[in-house]
């Protein structure tokens, strides 16, 4: 029996980049939702990674089955909302608004076609089929792959400020439901400094020091709340970091505008004196960090 709705979606391990490019293709990692969509004659299903029906949400790729030339089909991908800057949003694909921010499906395998499985099949053939079932519509699309020059697109990806590669091994097969190691993603990371106002209580194995750091950016005589940063520490840096902190302890939040009230219920404000190496995914919208990691205390 074929694959049906829901199918638990192959994952790729986090790695870094293969030391040759023998034997793998490069994909450009979107900033988004991994969706399947199952393509019917009686119509669209969407799905999200943990098997629930997306469709609603979606509506502008609902037509997609006008597009894919077969009676049936699972594709594999990953649902964008793009920005005014152009670029995907993870950020806006939590909170769109469809009227201003239309979706828009990145397609980059195909599992199923006409009821037969295709998940046994080289990682390149599943490709090339891919191009045959799928064109491209307004709201779809299936972004190059790149069998050779991982190293030259990771740059570029850096450049144009994307999240990184997902790098797969051509031979490979798609396995559902499983982490492998065929598949390698390749996250950029951007490095920024960060004003530390305070930090929250910590639990467990970090309750005699904090859980995170609550930082802000400087905007003008101000310092404007950019998040927490609660990964990256060594228990070292941890107790380091709250001998250094608790001496700067203060009353007075020092950000412009006050945290949510769920951070401010366990925090300890600090006068802004120290700031902080972290790396970040990005600033989202509201110019919090996204998947922040502690580096280190800036000279």
């Amino acid at each position: 029996m074929g694959l049906s709705f829901p199918v638990a979606p192959m994952k790729a391990t986090l790695g870094s980049l293969p030391k040759s490019d023998d034997g793998w293709a490069y994909e450009i990692k979107w900033d988004g939702h991994r969706t399947i969509a199952h393509v019917s004659p009686e119509g669209t299903r969407l799905q999200t990674t943990s098997g629930h029906d997306s469709t609603e949400r979606w509506p502008d790729v609902a037509a997609i089955g006008d597009s894919v030339n077969a009676s049936s089909a699972i594709l594999d991908g990953e649902m964008l909302v793009i920005g005014e800057d152009g670029r995907p949003s993870f950020d806006l694909v939590q909170r769109r608004d469809p009227a201003r921010h239309p979706a828009m499906f990145h397609a980059f395998d195909v599992l199923s076609i006409d009821g037969t499985d295709t998940i046994g099949l080289p990682y390149i053939d599943r490709r090339s089929l891919l191009t045959q079932v799928l064109d491209p519509g307004d709201h779809w699309a299936i972004p190059a792959h790149h069998v050779d020059g991982g190293a030259e697109l990771l740059a570029a990806t850096v450049d144009q400020q994307l999240e990184g590669l997902i790098a797969k091994r051509i031979e490979s097969a798609y396995r559902p439901g499983s982490r492998s190691k065929d598949w390698l993603k390749i996250k950029n990371r951007i490095r920024t400094e960060v004003v530390i106002g305070g930090f929250t209580a910590g639990t467990g194995a970090r309750s005699a020091t904090f859980g995170a750091l609550l930082v802000g950016v400087p905007e003008d005589d101000r310092l404007r709340f950019a998040g927490g940063v609660g990964t990256g520490f060594t228990q070292s840096m941890l107790e380091q970091l709250v001998q250094r902190l608790r001496p700067l302890a203060t009353e007075t939040c020092p950000f412009d505008h006050d945290p949510p009230a769920a951070v401010r219920r366990t925090a300890t404000w600090v006068r802004p004196e120290l700031t902080a190496v972290i790396e970040i995914a990005e600033f989202t919208n509201d110019g919090h960090v996204r998947h922040a990691s502690f580096i280190e205390l800036a000279a």
